[in-house]
């Protein structure tokens, strides 16, 4: 018997999960697969732009060094800007940030952070 592995993206949950998910994740990184699945569900599914830029800069701004979600936060930004047109001042800088530290440690940050900023510059049509 062969089994094909096929790749889902995470659906949208509601907000108190969302939260709570990424709050325990945040400086644990044994709760952190199940927190990339409620980051990248949000930013790919979620109506509420303000409610998945908020929480990408929260976890951006608050997870440890070497945490894979911060990279993350910086794709999903970038898939916020996608989707809406918009980001915030301050989700823009953080976006700029992360892609700062991971062109200069990816140990650090990973490189989907740059990737998050190449998407950003696309769609809100920036230099």
């Amino acid at each position: 018997m062969h089994s094909h592995l096929r790749f889902e993206n995470p659906p949208a949950l509601p907000h108190d999960v969302v939260v709570e998910t990424l709050e325990r994740a945040i400086g644990n990184q044994a709760h952190e697969p199940e927190a990339a699945d409620a980051l990248v569900g949000s930013a790919l599914n979620d109506d509420d732009r303000e409610f998945v830029e908020h929480w990408c800069v929260q976890v951006g701004t608050r997870a440890d060094s070497g945490s894979q979600l911060l990279g993350l936060a910086g794709l999903c930004l970038g898939h916020v800007a996608r989707r809406f047109g918009h980001l915030g001042d301050e989700a823009l800088a953080l976006v700029h940030s992360l892609a700062a530290r991971a062109d200069v440690d990816s140990a650090d940050v990973d490189g989907r952070a740059i990737d998050g900023l190449d998407d950003v510059r696309i769609f809100l049509h920036l230099r």
